[in-house]
């Protein structure tokens, strides 16, 4: 399993990478910049003393010295059931589906992906010495999210469902989470993170074929439960940021992506969270109903499927599940945490129908108060830390589970203001700076969750 958990490693050989001339190193990426991945349109060569090493496919880093090439991966395990054969006809019986009654999350446990271990073994770990680089391998074992923010990631979810189900063949009991996050128009009310589908350019059908796929793989491992969350940062924007004209524009299209969505992957061995925002967005007195209306009204219109579960609360923020007091950031809001907000919620939402339940990210949320000095400050925020770890046993009888859904490390988005994709929130006083592009690695910022980490690692 090493080379799996190395996606890292390779080294391209010279005879591929000729060494620059000196005129050429000028203009390689430095020590630690990215140097390659798919997409990528920056310097593909490195600067002295540093070669190009593929992190993940969508990421390649100039790195010290070099790296030897790790061993290729076993090949995928077949699938489970059995195939027997009789005079030249084979028969083989179906693998099981994982199906499930009550909280998806009893009785499995939330896997650790390779593609997020990747990114600590091979861009946190190195820098680091003595118990920080101790501490910072442990992270790499807690269960997160895997983002599917392109069509291009897809292959990822086939290769993690493969990985879960040879270590379920072998006695385990895993379950996949997934994030889904690609649609047109994406983050309408922000800069950062806009994706790759475009309302003008055919966006829905783009989208469409996206869910296709996921479908297509989701299928594939019927033997496997796959958590899904849906769509960060979508929906809730159609509670408070109608005035923005592109999430005006986007409305629509959210809404019946959505439902697509929710049609096609509503399978016996899914479970599904739609996104809906944190205590400080959906959770002031003014919103929260609002926003109950909007939710119930689109699991009505959905044709209420047992696949949706409920909502995902505090994805990629910050907040307390229980915090001792509000923090000063918080006021005047009477729901300063994201117990409040469950509590002020569940009952709205089950007045309009929806008997939701709710997962927590408590990812970065180890530290209380955070640095921030608003709450909406949502980039990159100073004072954070890694939380409480993933858990089915939340005592509230509204909540499935507390989760890390925002990868901790993975940049929220970039600080430069000349930069594309630069959103000015990640330039805020409450920000650190010297961000890269969201999504990207950010050593620093994962230096500080660690370093504020509750519990320790």
């Amino acid at each position: 399993m090493a080379g799996r958990f190395l996606l890292a490693g390779a080294v391209l050989s010279a005879a591929v990478l000729a060494a620059p001339t000196l005129e050429e190193r000028q203009n390689c990426a430095s020590l630690w910049g990215q140097c390659g991945g798919q997409g990528w349109s920056g310097p593909t060569c490195c600067a002295s003393d540093s070669t190009c090493q593929e992190q993940n496919p969508w990421y390649s880093q100039c790195l010290p010295g070099s790296t030897p090439p790790p061993p290729p991966p076993p090949p995928p395990p077949p699938p489970p059931g059995s195939t027997t054969t009789t005079g030249g006809d084979s028969t083989v019986t179906p693998p099981p589906s994982a199906t499930y009654t009550g909280n998806p999350f009893q009785g499995v446990n939330q896997w650790a992906n390779n593609f997020y271990r990747s990114e600590i073994v091979n861009l946190a770990v190195p820098s680091l010495t003595g118990a920080m680089a101790t501490a910072a391998a442990r992270v790499a074992d807690v269960p997160t999210f895997q983002w599917i923010d392109r069509m291009d990631k897809i292959p990822l979810i086939d290769e993690a469902l493969g990985e879960i189900r040879e270590a379920n063949q072998n006695g385990g009991n895993n379950a996949a989470i997934i994030v889904v996050y690609n649609l047109p128009d994406r983050d309408c009310a922000a800069a950062a993170s806009n994706g790759e589908f475009a309302l003008d350019d055919d966006g829905i059908n783009k989208y469409r074929n996206y869910i296709d796929e996921i479908r297509a793989v989701t299928l594939k491992y019927s033997d496997i439960r796959i958590i899904y969350v849906i769509e960060p940062d979508s929906l809730a924007n159609m509670v408070t940021n109608m005035d923005v004209p592109k999430c005006q524009g986007a409305a629509a299209a959210y809404r019946e992506c959505t439902l697509y969505a929710i049609a096609q992957l509503d399978l016996p061995n899914v479970a599904m969270y739609l996104d809906a925002g944190h205590a400080g967005w959906l959770g002031w007195p003014a919103n929260i109903t609002p926003a109950a209306t909007l939710f119930a009204d689109l699991y009505r219109d959905a044709g209420r499927p047992r696949s949706v579960r409920g909502l995902a609360l505090n994805v990629s923020n910050y907040n307390a599940w229980n915090a001792t007091s509000p923090a000063p950031y918080t006021t005047p809001n009477p729901v300063y945490d994201e117990r409040g907000y469950v509590n002020s919620f569940a009952p709205l939402l089950r007045e309009r129908g929806f008997d939701a339940k709710f997962i927590v990210d408590q990812g970065r949320s180890g530290r209380q108060p955070t640095g921030q000095q608003e709450w909406g400050h949502w980039c990159n925020a100073l004072g954070t830390g890694f939380g409480m770890r993933p858990t089915a046993n939340t005592g509230h009888s509204d909540v499935d589970a507390f989760v890390w859904i925002k990868p901790g490390g993975e940049c929220d988005g970039i600080s430069d203001p000349n930069a594309p994709r630069y959103d000015h929130m990640c330039s805020s006083a409450s920000s650190m700076q010297g961000a890269p592009q969201a999504g990207e690695w950010f050593q620093e910022y994962f230096v500080q969750l660690l370093q504020n980490a509750n519990p320790a690692f």
